[in-house]
Protein backbone atom coordinates (compact mmCIF):
# COMPACT_ATOMS: atom_id res chain seq x y z
CA UNK A 1 0.00 0.00 0.00
CA UNK A 2 1.27 3.47 -0.96
CA UNK A 3 2.51 5.68 1.93
CA UNK A 4 -0.33 7.70 3.72
CA UNK A 5 -3.44 6.32 1.92
CA UNK A 6 -6.37 4.57 2.16
CA UNK A 7 -6.89 1.29 0.33
CA UNK A 8 -10.13 -0.60 -0.77
CA UNK A 9 -11.26 -3.15 -2.36
CA UNK A 10 -14.72 -2.84 -4.79
CA UNK A 11 -16.68 -5.45 -6.25
CA UNK A 12 -17.74 -3.53 -9.11
CA UNK A 13 -20.25 -4.25 -12.20
CA UNK A 14 -20.48 -2.11 -15.60
CA UNK A 15 -21.70 -1.79 -18.95
CA UNK A 16 -19.41 1.00 -20.04
CA UNK A 17 -16.47 -1.75 -19.22
CA UNK A 18 -14.40 -2.21 -16.05
CA UNK A 19 -11.86 0.21 -16.67
CA UNK A 20 -13.90 3.10 -17.24
CA UNK A 21 -16.28 2.82 -14.11
CA UNK A 22 -13.25 2.54 -11.79
CA UNK A 23 -11.85 5.27 -13.05
CA UNK A 24 -15.38 6.96 -12.88
CA UNK A 25 -15.37 5.67 -9.44
CA UNK A 26 -11.72 7.36 -8.76
CA UNK A 27 -12.43 10.53 -10.04
CA UNK A 28 -16.02 11.45 -9.11
CA UNK A 29 -14.66 10.56 -5.75
CA UNK A 30 -11.54 12.73 -4.97
CA UNK A 31 -10.33 15.02 -7.91
CA UNK A 32 -13.35 14.89 -10.40
CA UNK A 33 -16.59 15.93 -11.39
CA UNK A 34 -18.56 15.00 -14.70
CA UNK A 35 -16.05 17.27 -16.88
CA UNK A 36 -12.42 18.13 -16.22
CA UNK A 37 -12.53 22.08 -14.57
CA UNK A 38 -9.76 24.46 -15.11
CA UNK A 39 -8.40 23.81 -11.72
CA UNK A 40 -8.00 20.82 -11.59
CA UNK A 41 -4.64 20.89 -12.96
CA UNK A 42 -1.75 17.81 -13.23
CA UNK A 43 -0.29 19.05 -9.83
CA UNK A 44 -3.70 18.74 -8.44
CA UNK A 45 -4.01 15.69 -9.96
CA UNK A 46 -0.87 13.94 -8.84
CA UNK A 47 -1.32 14.98 -5.00
CA UNK A 48 -5.02 14.47 -4.47
CA UNK A 49 -6.93 12.16 -7.36
CA UNK A 50 -7.77 8.85 -5.67
CA UNK A 51 -5.96 5.78 -8.24
CA UNK A 52 -6.67 2.64 -9.32
CA UNK A 53 -4.04 0.50 -8.55
CA UNK A 54 -5.43 -3.03 -9.29
CA UNK A 55 -8.19 -4.28 -11.91
CA UNK A 56 -8.94 -7.88 -11.65
CA UNK A 57 -12.17 -9.03 -14.36
CA UNK A 58 -14.35 -11.38 -12.76
CA UNK A 59 -16.51 -12.37 -15.68
CA UNK A 60 -19.97 -11.43 -16.78
CA UNK A 61 -23.18 -11.38 -15.08
CA UNK A 62 -25.99 -11.61 -17.43
CA UNK A 63 -28.14 -8.49 -16.12
CA UNK A 64 -27.23 -5.40 -14.08
CA UNK A 65 -27.89 -5.93 -10.21
CA UNK A 66 -28.79 -2.30 -9.63
CA UNK A 67 -31.31 0.03 -11.82
CA UNK A 68 -30.16 3.04 -13.40
CA UNK A 69 -26.86 1.84 -14.88
CA UNK A 70 -25.84 3.43 -18.24
CA UNK A 71 -26.87 1.87 -21.10
CA UNK A 72 -29.61 -0.60 -19.02
CA UNK A 73 -33.11 -0.08 -19.48
CA UNK A 74 -35.56 1.62 -16.65
CA UNK A 75 -36.07 -1.62 -14.74
CA UNK A 76 -32.19 -2.69 -15.28
CA UNK A 77 -32.67 -4.95 -17.87
CA UNK A 78 -29.60 -5.60 -19.98
CA UNK A 79 -26.30 -7.11 -20.08
CA UNK A 80 -24.38 -9.14 -20.20
CA UNK A 81 -22.31 -7.08 -17.70
CA UNK A 82 -18.45 -7.22 -16.94
CA UNK A 83 -17.77 -7.53 -12.94
CA UNK A 84 -14.50 -7.11 -11.61
CA UNK A 85 -12.53 -6.26 -8.56
CA UNK A 86 -11.26 -3.02 -8.28
CA UNK A 87 -8.60 -1.76 -5.78
CA UNK A 88 -8.48 1.74 -5.25
CA UNK A 89 -6.22 3.83 -2.88
CA UNK A 90 -7.14 7.52 -1.54
CA UNK A 91 -4.79 9.70 -0.19
CA UNK A 92 -5.26 10.64 3.29
CA UNK A 93 -4.64 14.20 2.87
CA UNK A 94 -8.03 14.44 1.28
CA UNK A 95 -9.45 13.89 4.33
CA UNK A 96 -7.28 13.39 7.57
CA UNK A 97 -7.55 10.99 10.45
CA UNK A 98 -11.03 11.49 10.51
CA UNK A 99 -13.39 8.46 10.12
CA UNK A 100 -16.44 10.14 8.90
CA UNK A 101 -14.70 12.13 6.24
CA UNK A 102 -12.77 8.63 5.34
CA UNK A 103 -16.54 7.31 4.80
CA UNK A 104 -17.97 9.82 2.72
CA UNK A 105 -15.01 9.79 -0.24
CA UNK A 106 -14.66 5.81 0.17
CA UNK A 107 -18.65 4.71 0.61
CA UNK A 108 -20.24 8.27 -0.76
CA UNK A 109 -21.73 9.23 -3.55
CA UNK A 110 -20.00 6.44 -5.54
CA UNK A 111 -23.03 4.13 -5.13
CA UNK A 112 -24.80 6.39 -7.24
CA UNK A 113 -22.72 6.56 -10.13
CA UNK A 114 -24.22 5.35 -13.46
CA UNK A 115 -21.18 3.79 -14.58
CA UNK A 116 -21.85 1.58 -11.76
CA UNK A 117 -24.13 -1.73 -12.44
CA UNK A 118 -23.34 -3.06 -8.77
CA UNK A 119 -20.74 -1.79 -6.32
CA UNK A 120 -20.00 -3.53 -3.12
CA UNK A 121 -17.01 -1.93 -0.64
CA UNK A 122 -15.48 -5.45 0.44
CA UNK A 123 -12.33 -4.65 2.36
CA UNK A 124 -10.77 -1.55 3.25
CA UNK A 125 -6.83 -1.09 4.57
CA UNK A 126 -5.94 1.80 6.63
CA UNK A 127 -2.56 4.05 7.77
CA UNK A 128 -0.71 3.70 10.40
CA UNK A 129 -1.24 7.68 10.73
CA UNK A 130 -5.19 6.77 12.19
CA UNK A 131 -3.65 5.62 15.20
CA UNK A 132 -2.75 7.93 17.15
CA UNK A 133 -5.75 9.54 16.53
CA UNK A 134 -8.03 6.87 17.03
CA UNK A 135 -7.28 4.92 20.56
CA UNK A 136 -9.66 2.10 20.06
CA UNK A 137 -11.16 -0.06 22.56
CA UNK A 138 -10.15 0.75 26.54
CA UNK A 139 -11.05 -2.96 27.70
CA UNK A 140 -11.26 -4.97 25.00
CA UNK A 141 -11.59 -8.79 25.66
CA UNK A 142 -8.85 -9.46 28.52
CA UNK A 143 -10.66 -5.79 30.33
CA UNK A 144 -14.00 -7.45 29.88
CA UNK A 145 -12.97 -10.91 31.29
CA UNK A 146 -11.87 -8.90 34.28
CA UNK A 147 -14.98 -6.58 35.36
CA UNK A 148 -16.98 -10.10 34.69
CA UNK A 149 -14.53 -12.36 36.63
CA UNK A 150 -14.34 -15.01 34.18
CA UNK A 151 -10.80 -15.53 33.66
CA UNK A 152 -11.33 -18.59 30.96
CA UNK A 153 -13.85 -20.23 28.89
CA UNK A 154 -16.75 -18.82 26.52
CA UNK A 155 -18.55 -16.14 28.31
CA UNK A 156 -22.36 -16.54 28.37
CA UNK A 157 -25.02 -14.05 28.26
CA UNK A 158 -28.87 -12.68 27.19
CA UNK A 159 -30.85 -10.56 25.89
CA UNK A 160 -34.41 -9.75 28.03
CA UNK A 161 -37.38 -11.22 26.21
CA UNK A 162 -39.88 -10.14 25.62
CA UNK A 163 -37.58 -7.58 23.68
CA UNK A 164 -40.20 -4.74 24.98
CA UNK A 165 -43.39 -4.23 27.18
CA UNK A 166 -41.74 -5.17 30.58
CA UNK A 167 -41.63 -2.40 32.97
CA UNK A 168 -38.66 -1.78 34.78
CA UNK A 169 -39.34 -4.27 38.14
CA UNK A 170 -40.28 -6.74 35.73
CA UNK A 171 -36.69 -6.41 33.82
CA UNK A 172 -35.02 -6.71 37.04
CA UNK A 173 -36.62 -9.28 38.23
CA UNK A 174 -35.40 -11.57 34.79
CA UNK A 175 -31.84 -9.96 35.28
CA UNK A 176 -31.27 -10.72 39.05
CA UNK A 177 -32.51 -14.68 38.06
CA UNK A 178 -30.25 -14.95 35.44
CA UNK A 179 -27.31 -13.67 37.89
CA UNK A 180 -28.50 -16.28 40.15
CA UNK A 181 -28.39 -18.64 37.21
CA UNK A 182 -24.52 -17.93 37.34
CA UNK A 183 -24.53 -15.97 33.80
CA UNK A 184 -21.36 -13.66 32.94
CA UNK A 185 -23.55 -10.96 30.82
CA UNK A 186 -27.02 -9.59 30.06
CA UNK A 187 -28.31 -6.69 28.23
CA UNK A 188 -30.95 -4.59 26.66
CA UNK A 189 -32.23 -6.00 23.61
CA UNK A 190 -31.81 -3.15 20.74
CA UNK A 191 -35.58 -1.99 20.23
CA UNK A 192 -35.34 -0.40 24.19
CA UNK A 193 -33.43 2.16 25.14
CA UNK A 194 -35.32 4.90 26.85
CA UNK A 195 -38.98 4.74 26.41
CA UNK A 196 -41.96 6.00 28.00
CA UNK A 197 -43.03 3.03 29.69
CA UNK A 198 -39.29 1.85 30.56
CA UNK A 199 -37.28 5.50 31.50
CA UNK A 200 -33.50 4.99 31.02
CA UNK A 201 -33.13 6.33 35.01
CA UNK A 202 -35.54 4.01 36.44
CA UNK A 203 -34.86 0.76 34.39
CA UNK A 204 -31.12 1.68 35.40
CA UNK A 205 -31.39 1.88 39.46
CA UNK A 206 -33.57 -1.06 39.47
CA UNK A 207 -31.66 -3.55 37.00
CA UNK A 208 -28.19 -2.43 38.90
CA UNK A 209 -29.81 -3.20 42.61
CA UNK A 210 -30.72 -6.70 41.69
CA UNK A 211 -27.72 -6.92 39.95
CA UNK A 212 -25.96 -6.47 43.52
CA UNK A 213 -28.35 -8.19 45.13
CA UNK A 214 -27.39 -11.36 43.24
CA UNK A 215 -23.87 -10.60 43.90
CA UNK A 216 -23.95 -10.65 47.33
CA UNK A 217 -25.26 -14.24 47.26
CA UNK A 218 -22.92 -15.49 44.51
CA UNK A 219 -20.04 -13.40 44.89
CA UNK A 220 -19.80 -12.54 41.55
CA UNK A 221 -21.26 -9.49 39.43
CA UNK A 222 -22.85 -9.98 36.59
CA UNK A 223 -21.63 -7.54 33.46
CA UNK A 224 -25.32 -5.33 31.65
CA UNK A 225 -24.67 -3.62 28.62
CA UNK A 226 -27.71 -0.68 29.16
CA UNK A 227 -28.99 0.64 25.78
CA UNK A 228 -27.95 4.88 25.77
CA UNK A 229 -28.48 4.23 21.70
CA UNK A 230 -29.90 8.06 21.29
CA UNK A 231 -29.22 11.63 20.18
CA UNK A 232 -25.43 12.05 20.45
CA UNK A 233 -26.01 15.14 22.71
CA UNK A 234 -27.79 12.24 25.34
CA UNK A 235 -24.57 9.44 25.12
CA UNK A 236 -22.65 11.33 27.95
CA UNK A 237 -25.37 11.75 30.28
CA UNK A 238 -26.58 8.10 29.99
CA UNK A 239 -23.69 6.77 30.64
CA UNK A 240 -22.99 8.45 33.23
CA UNK A 241 -25.84 7.67 35.02
CA UNK A 242 -25.76 4.42 34.39
CA UNK A 243 -21.49 4.58 35.85
CA UNK A 244 -23.21 6.19 38.83
CA UNK A 245 -25.51 3.48 39.45
CA UNK A 246 -22.47 1.21 39.41
CA UNK A 247 -23.52 0.01 36.33
CA UNK A 248 -20.56 -1.89 33.99
CA UNK A 249 -21.08 -1.74 30.07
CA UNK A 250 -23.07 0.48 28.11
CA UNK A 251 -24.39 -0.64 24.75
CA UNK A 252 -25.08 1.92 21.57
CA UNK A 253 -26.23 0.48 18.24
CA UNK A 254 -23.30 1.51 15.92
CA UNK A 255 -24.88 2.05 12.74
CA UNK A 256 -27.44 4.22 14.13
CA UNK A 257 -25.30 6.79 16.22
CA UNK A 258 -22.80 6.39 13.88
CA UNK A 259 -18.59 5.80 14.06
CA UNK A 260 -18.44 9.67 14.90
CA UNK A 261 -20.89 8.93 18.09
CA UNK A 262 -18.90 5.66 19.02
CA UNK A 263 -16.14 7.85 19.10
CA UNK A 264 -17.15 10.24 21.08
CA UNK A 265 -18.44 7.86 23.71
CA UNK A 266 -14.70 6.22 23.34
CA UNK A 267 -13.48 9.25 24.75
CA UNK A 268 -14.93 9.49 28.17
CA UNK A 269 -16.28 5.78 28.86
CA UNK A 270 -15.33 4.24 32.14
CA UNK A 271 -17.15 0.95 31.06
CA UNK A 272 -17.02 -1.43 27.97
CA UNK A 273 -19.01 -0.39 24.58
CA UNK A 274 -21.02 -3.27 23.56
CA UNK A 275 -21.30 -2.56 19.97
CA UNK A 276 -25.08 -4.31 18.48
CA UNK A 277 -24.88 -4.50 14.68
CA UNK A 278 -28.86 -3.29 14.21
CA UNK A 279 -29.14 -1.88 10.60
CA UNK A 280 -25.81 -3.28 9.36
CA UNK A 281 -27.73 -6.04 7.26
CA UNK A 282 -28.88 -2.62 5.06
CA UNK A 283 -24.78 -2.51 3.63
CA UNK A 284 -24.23 -5.78 4.05
CA UNK A 285 -26.82 -7.97 2.86
CA UNK A 286 -27.04 -7.78 -1.24
CA UNK A 287 -24.24 -8.77 -2.32
CA UNK A 288 -23.80 -6.05 -5.40
CA UNK A 289 -24.37 -2.88 -3.22
CA UNK A 290 -23.07 -1.76 0.01
CA UNK A 291 -20.36 -3.12 2.60
CA UNK A 292 -19.10 -5.67 3.66
CA UNK A 293 -18.96 -6.85 7.60
CA UNK A 294 -15.17 -7.25 7.00
CA UNK A 295 -14.64 -3.74 6.71
CA UNK A 296 -17.48 -2.00 8.60
CA UNK A 297 -16.12 -4.11 11.85
CA UNK A 298 -12.97 -2.58 11.52
CA UNK A 299 -14.12 1.15 11.69
CA UNK A 300 -15.99 -0.29 14.70
CA UNK A 301 -12.90 -1.02 16.28
CA UNK A 302 -10.78 1.96 15.80
CA UNK A 303 -13.86 4.25 16.93
CA UNK A 304 -13.67 1.95 20.21
CA UNK A 305 -16.07 -0.56 20.13
CA UNK A 306 -14.75 -3.57 22.80
CA UNK A 307 -17.71 -6.29 22.00
CA UNK A 308 -19.03 -6.31 18.52
CA UNK A 309 -21.95 -8.58 17.24
CA UNK A 310 -21.12 -11.16 14.57
CA UNK A 311 -23.81 -12.79 14.42
CA UNK A 312 -24.46 -16.93 15.44
CA UNK A 313 -24.15 -19.99 14.23
CA UNK A 314 -27.19 -21.69 12.56
CA UNK A 315 -28.70 -18.23 13.29
CA UNK A 316 -32.32 -16.58 12.74
CA UNK A 317 -30.68 -14.43 10.26
CA UNK A 318 -30.06 -14.63 6.15
CA UNK A 319 -26.10 -15.01 6.69
CA UNK A 320 -24.92 -18.97 6.38
CA UNK A 321 -22.16 -20.36 8.71
CA UNK A 322 -19.51 -19.72 6.26
CA UNK A 323 -20.35 -15.97 6.79
CA UNK A 324 -20.22 -16.04 10.38
CA UNK A 325 -17.12 -17.73 10.84
CA UNK A 326 -15.53 -15.13 8.37
CA UNK A 327 -16.84 -12.28 10.38
CA UNK A 328 -15.73 -13.76 13.81
CA UNK A 329 -12.20 -14.25 12.07
CA UNK A 330 -12.49 -11.00 10.87
CA UNK A 331 -12.79 -9.34 14.29
CA UNK A 332 -9.96 -11.24 15.66
CA UNK A 333 -7.87 -10.24 13.42
CA UNK A 334 -5.17 -7.70 14.17
CA UNK A 335 -5.94 -3.80 13.07
CA UNK A 336 -3.06 -1.86 12.86
CA UNK A 337 -1.19 -4.01 14.65
CA UNK A 338 -3.91 -4.71 17.53
CA UNK A 339 -7.40 -3.30 18.06
CA UNK A 340 -8.69 -6.39 19.83
CA UNK A 341 -12.54 -7.04 20.83
CA UNK A 342 -14.67 -9.43 22.12
CA UNK A 343 -16.90 -11.03 19.01
CA UNK A 344 -20.42 -11.41 20.19
CA UNK A 345 -22.53 -14.45 19.06
CA UNK A 346 -26.27 -13.80 18.53
CA UNK A 347 -29.01 -14.58 16.67
CA UNK A 348 -31.56 -18.20 17.72
CA UNK A 349 -28.35 -18.97 19.78
CA UNK A 350 -28.96 -21.73 22.54
CA UNK A 351 -26.60 -24.91 23.42
CA UNK A 352 -27.02 -26.74 20.11
CA UNK A 353 -25.31 -24.19 18.39
CA UNK A 354 -22.32 -24.32 20.51
CA UNK A 355 -20.31 -27.30 18.70
CA UNK A 356 -20.57 -25.92 15.15
CA UNK A 357 -19.10 -22.74 16.20
CA UNK A 358 -16.38 -24.55 17.88
CA UNK A 359 -15.92 -26.37 15.27
CA UNK A 360 -15.36 -23.56 12.63
CA UNK A 361 -13.11 -21.38 14.55
CA UNK A 362 -11.74 -23.31 18.00
CA UNK A 363 -11.69 -20.15 20.32
CA UNK A 364 -13.59 -19.44 23.53
CA UNK A 365 -12.80 -16.15 23.01
CA UNK A 366 -16.22 -14.91 22.37
CA UNK A 367 -19.29 -13.93 24.36
CA UNK A 368 -22.39 -15.78 23.39
CA UNK A 369 -26.15 -13.89 23.98
CA UNK A 370 -28.72 -16.19 23.68
CA UNK A 371 -32.36 -14.76 24.53
CA UNK A 372 -34.73 -17.74 23.57
CA UNK A 373 -32.11 -20.33 24.59
CA UNK A 374 -32.12 -19.12 27.87
CA UNK A 375 -35.50 -17.51 29.01
CA UNK A 376 -37.01 -20.12 27.09
CA UNK A 377 -35.39 -22.72 28.41
CA UNK A 378 -38.11 -25.42 30.08
CA UNK A 379 -36.22 -24.78 33.72
CA UNK A 380 -35.50 -21.54 33.09
CA UNK A 381 -32.22 -19.01 32.84
CA UNK A 382 -30.35 -21.49 35.77
CA UNK A 383 -31.37 -24.70 32.68
CA UNK A 384 -30.52 -22.29 29.84
CA UNK A 385 -27.02 -20.91 31.41
CA UNK A 386 -26.42 -24.47 32.49
CA UNK A 387 -26.81 -25.84 28.63
CA UNK A 388 -24.59 -23.34 27.03
CA UNK A 389 -22.31 -23.65 28.94
CA UNK A 390 -22.12 -27.34 29.37
CA UNK A 391 -21.58 -27.25 26.13
CA UNK A 392 -19.20 -24.99 25.79
CA UNK A 393 -16.95 -27.00 28.31
CA UNK A 394 -17.55 -30.02 26.21
CA UNK A 395 -17.23 -28.72 23.01
CA UNK A 396 -13.52 -27.44 24.04
CA UNK A 397 -12.87 -31.15 25.21
CA UNK A 398 -13.81 -32.93 22.06
CA UNK A 399 -17.07 -34.33 23.81
CA UNK A 400 -19.91 -34.35 20.99
CA UNK A 401 -23.32 -32.38 21.67
CA UNK A 402 -25.47 -35.76 21.63
CA UNK A 403 -22.67 -37.76 24.32
CA UNK A 404 -22.55 -34.64 26.23
CA UNK A 405 -27.00 -34.88 26.71
CA UNK A 406 -26.72 -38.32 27.69
CA UNK A 407 -25.68 -37.43 30.80
CA UNK A 408 -26.95 -33.48 30.96
CA UNK A 409 -30.74 -32.78 31.92
CA UNK A 410 -29.90 -28.99 30.78
CA UNK A 411 -28.99 -29.88 27.44
CA UNK A 412 -31.30 -32.76 27.13
CA UNK A 413 -33.90 -30.63 27.61
CA UNK A 414 -32.80 -28.09 25.33
CA UNK A 415 -32.77 -30.41 22.63
CA UNK A 416 -36.24 -31.10 23.37
CA UNK A 417 -37.64 -27.31 23.48
CA UNK A 418 -34.86 -26.20 20.31
CA UNK A 419 -33.94 -28.90 18.24
CA UNK A 420 -36.68 -28.71 15.91
CA UNK A 421 -36.52 -24.80 15.64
Amino acid sequence: MSDSCVRVTYRIESLKGLAQAADALAGEQSTGTFVRVADETDELRSRHRARVVELVPLGQAPSPSLPGAVGAGAMGEAGPVEVGRAVVEFPLVNFGPSLPNILAAVAGNLFELRELAGCRLEDIELPDELGPFYPGPRFGVDGTRRLMSAAEGAMVGAIVKPSVGLSPAEQAEKVEALALAGADFCKDDELIADPPYSPLEERVALVTRAIDRAAQRTGRKLMYAFNITGEISELRRSHDLVVAAGGTCVMVCVNIVGFGGVRYLREFSEVPVHGHRAMFGALMRHPAIGIDFKALQKLARLAGVDHLHTNGMDNKFYQNNDEVRASVEAVRAPVLGGYHILPVLSSGQWCGTVHSFYSAVSTTDVLMVAGGGIFGHPDGPAGGVASIREAWAAAASGVELDELARRSKPVRDAIRQFGGK
